[in-house]
């Protein structure tokens, strides 16, 4: 079962703040998301895989 969690939620897990997830939902970018009436829900899987996707590899 896929596992939904708020922007706040998401904020804290990415270091993001919560105004800059509204405003990506706004300019269409960053991670998909559900709306369910007023509220806002995205995916764990998916804001991992998009942060996932986004590393920067470093030679070590």
């Amino acid at each position: 079962m896929t596992k939904f969690i708020n922007e706040k939620q998401v904020s804290e897990l990415t270091g993001l703040a919560v105004q800059t997830l509204r405003n990506w939902r706004f300019q269409k970018r960053g991670f998909p998301y559900c709306k369910v009436g007023s509220s806002i829900r995205y995916s764990f899987e998916d804001v991992m895989s998009y942060m996932e996707r986004r590393k920067i590899k470093t030679e070590a």
